[in-house]
């Protein structure tokens, strides 16, 4: 059993109320525009952290985390990509990865708008866990985090901070 904290488009702010909000995770995954390296050296300090870079990251990010990630979190196949859109409307480029590796679970960011929707026709878990930087057109900060349990994705979590109420 793990738990995992999934966060994007911090644009180089970190929400205080995300260290209690990932406090208890194994797990942080960030899916693009850290903003600065600064950002993903403060999430590594909370609990390992895998990511993917966003359109807006700089070539510091770009080394350090992959465009794309699919990988096994217990007996679930993970998908990751700023970029993805969502089920009916994902990106050329999200549909071409979903078809290769055929995800359980397929989490992008980009949007800054927080989505979780089942995706019938492809039999995947989409999630977008909206913004959780102070740089955007949101207004309200969003993260999510659930348990992977085998191969159940259960106890999902969503933190909503107002903007700029605690900085």
């Amino acid at each position: 059993m793990k738990k995992i904290g999934v966060l994007s488009d911090t644009h180089g702010s970190v929400n205080p109320k995300l260290y209690d909000f990932f406090s208890e995770v194994d797990e942080i995954w960030h899916i693009g525009d850290f903003g600065n390296i600064m950002v993903a050296d403060e999430l590594k300090k909370l609990q390992p952290l895998k990511g993917v870079y966003g359109n807006c990251d700089d070539q510091i990010i770009r080394t350090e985390f992959p465009e794309y990630q699919f990988f096994m979190c217990e007996e679930v196949k993970v998908g990751m990509i700023h970029i993805g859109g969502y089920p009916d409307h994902y990106s050329m480029k999200a549909k071409e990865l979903i078809e290769r590796y055929h995800p359980t679970l397929f989490i992008s960011g980009h949007s800054h708008i927080l989505k979780v929707i089942y995706d019938k026709k492809l039999n995947l878990l989409h999630i977008n866990p909206g913004a959780a930087g102070n740089f955007g057109i949101h207004r309200v900060i969003t993260a999510v985090r659930f348990t992977i349990d085998g191969n159940e994705i259960k106890d999902l979590n969503i933190l909503e901070i107002k903007r700029n109420t605690t900085f």
